[in-house]
C-alpha cells in the first residue's frame, strides 16, 4: 500500500454502492422493518407487522379484524410517527390486511 491508498469506511463504501445501485429510496423505505416495534409500540407490534412495501405503500398484516379497523383509524397518526422517525415521507400509506 503506498501512501496515497486510503482506507474508506464500511459505512461510506455501503451508501456508494447503494447508490451506484439506485435503490437508495428502497433501502430507506425497509428501514421501517426495524422500525416498526418502536414506532408503534408494543401492543400493536403484537397484533401488526409490517409484510412489504410497494410503491411506497406499506403492507401491514394485521391478526384480527377488530384491530385492522383500529389502525385504520389510526392510518394518518401512525404514518406521521413514521416519516418522523425515518425522516423521510418515502413511505406514503399504509394498507391493513
Amino acid at each position: 500500500m503506498t501512501g496515497k491508498d486510503t482506507i474508506s469506511p464500511l459505512g461510506s463504501v455501503l451508501d456508494a454502492l447503494v447508490k451506484s445501485l439506485g435503490i437508495e429510496k428502497q433501502v430507506e423505505q425497509y428501514k421501517i422493518f426495524d422500525a416498526w416495534n418502536a414506532v408503534v409500540g408494543e401492543q400493536i407490534a403484537k397484533v401488526a407487522q409490517p409484510d412489504r412495501i410497494h410503491n411506497g405503500v406499506l403492507i401491514v398484516t394485521v391478526s384480527n379484524a377488530p384491530w385492522r379497523a383500529e389502525l385504520t383509524f389510526r392510518k394518518k397518526e401512525i404514518l406521521n410517527k413514521i416519516h418522523d422517525t425515518l425522516k423521510s415521507k418515502s413511505i406514503n400509506d399504509i394498507k391493513f390486511r
